[in-house]
């Protein structure tokens, strides 16, 4: 199981990130929501949608859950 964060700061498409804890890609600290641990991107991702409705997997540490 991983770590996952979600960065308060949509990109400028809209999405919220999904990142591990140990992404090169982290937002600033004050910038991160905390998804707590979880075995797949996937469920990170769903837990994102809860606070923030687009939410998408970061392209780097969370790919298959990357959607362009």
């Amino acid at each position: 199981m991983a770590q996952y964060l979600v960065n308060k700061n949509a990109q400028t498409n809209g999405d919220h990130e999904v990142h591990t804890s140990t992404c090169s890609y982290l937002p600033l600290p004050i910038n991160r929501l905390d998804l707590g641990q979880h075995a797949t991107c996937s469920s990170a991702v769903r837990q994102a949608r809860l606070t923030y409705r687009q939410s998408n997997g970061c392209r780097w540490c969370s790919s298959l859950c990357h959607t362009s």
